[in-house]
């Protein structure tokens, strides 16, 4: 039996081809090892590409979405079950607490954010979960630097860099979080 995976990517359809291709490849992927996906509920950018990749290979597609955000435009209709939330806080704790693994794909503000807070409530043993970043290209290269930084400069402690897990690919995100509890500390499989 697969894992739910919870996945943060970008919803801008003018994002670069290579990260839309990376998507698709994820959504193959997770439904050829039978995992579910968790994720933001929307039908555009890399998480449209990702939802129908997953939808359209017969996979789990749990989309999770503010009430603000739910338009025929924007959210994923298709989803076998699509949570309409509150607010965007709302949405992030069901998303946390469904999943069992986090992926980072490219993404903007909103990615970020997710994936900030899920380091963060890791950090604080609020879960210990797996946390992998998919450094596509080298799109995470700048902030995994700034991570690097915070530890120079005392802000944070040396363990704080291995609350994740780095990766370069999708294959690797999912051979990484299938090697179940504590595989991501300070893995880093060609990804920084």
């Amino acid at each position: 039996m697969g894992i739910p995976i919870c996945v943060f990517c970008a919803s801008s359809n003018d994002a670069s081809p290579r990260y839309l291709e990376v998507a698709r490849k994820l959504g193959r992927l997770m439904v050829e090892r039978d995992h579910t996906l968790i994720y933001g509920g929307g039908s555009v950018g890399l998480m449209g590409e990702l939802a129908r990749e997953v939808q359209q290979g017969g996979g789990r597609v749990v989309g999770v979405i503010p009430e603000r955000l739910s338009t025929e435009e924007i959210a994923f209709e298709a989803a076998e079950e699509l949570l309409v939330t509150a607010d965007m806080a709302e949405r992030k704790n069901i998303m946390i607490e469904r999943a069992e693994a986090f992926i980072c794909l490219p993404g903007a503000f909103g990615t970020l954010d997710e994936m900030l807070e899920i380091i963060t409530l890791k950090q604080l043993d609020y879960h210990d979960k797996p946390i992998v970043l998919v450094n596509t290209d080298g799109f995470y290269d700048t902030l995994l630097g700034f991570f690097r930084r915070l530890e120079e400069e005392r802000l944070i402690y040396k363990e704080c860099l291995e609350l994740y897990g780095t990766v370069s690919d999708v294959e690797s995100a999912l051979e990484l979080l299938e090697a179940g509890p504590g595989s991501t500390p300070g893995a880093d499989l060609g990804g920084s």
